[in-house]
Parts: C-alpha cells; structure tokens; sequence
C-alpha cells in the first residue's frame, strides 16, 4: 500500500502540471504505482525543478491515507496493522492518540488528552491494542 512521488529538496511535492510544488501532499500531486515510473518522469525535469522519489505509506504520510485524521501529526508507529499516531488538533491544544484501521480506513481517537510531549511520548511509547474489535 504504497505509492511514490516526486519531492523537491526543500520539500514540496511536484503537482499535476509538473511545474510546482506543493507542500502538502494531496491528490493534485503527481503520483506513481512504482519507482521506476517516477524515476523516469523525475530524469525527464529540467535542473530547476530536480525531485527526488519519495515512497508514500500510511506509515510516513498518514493525514493522505486516512481523511478523518486532523491536525498536527507529530508522529507516527506501527502496532498489530494500526498506525497509532501522537496528534495536535489544532495549535496549542492538548495532544491525543489517535488508531487509525489500515483495513477499515477508520479513525479513532483515544479519550486521554496530555499536556505535554513528555506524557503523550511515554504513553505513546508503551501504547498496546487492547481488543482488536474496538478498533
């Protein structure tokens, strides 16, 4: 479940005309099933617009993956084929942990709200699936 792009060095994604760059990821960015098709595209771009071909994955892009999934993303991981996510809403809030279901495309976010990166770190680090069914 992985798609590639192309990015530029200072990190915008080359849109659709293959004359800008976005910096943020979306469906108007120009996307490949395989490297070797983005490879050949990114050869083919004048000296101006150099891109290196960057993997897209749930895991490194979550917010592209999973619509439902808003604000901030700080970080991500990998738990039983669930990327567990330490997210701001918004700016200033309290951070959260939100599941996201690669097969069902759901999201869910935890009830308990931290303070600081220190609290949302620790539980975030020792974060387990307790019951498959819930997620």
């Amino acid at each position: 479940m992985s798609i590639y792009a192309l990015q530029c060095p200072a990190g915008g994604f080359l849109d659709e005309d293959l004359q800008h760059f976005n910096k943020i990821f979306d469906e108007w960015c120009v996307q490949f099933d395989n490297f070797e098709d983005a490879r050949t595209v990114a050869s083919t771009l004048d000296k101006k617009r150099y891109a290196d071909v960057v993997e897209i994955t749930p895991l490194s892009y979550p917010k592209y993956f999973f619509p439902k999934l808003q604000g901030v993303i700080h970080t991500t991981r990998e738990v039983d084929g669930n990327i567990i996510c330490i997210v701001e809403p918004f700016m200033g809030s309290y951070f959260c942990i939100a599941v996201c279901n690669l097969k069902s495309k759901s999201v869910k976010y935890m009830p308990t709200h931290y303070k600081n990166t220190m609290s949302v770190e620790g539980a975030f680090a020792n974060f387990k699936i307790k019951d498959r069914d819930d997620y």
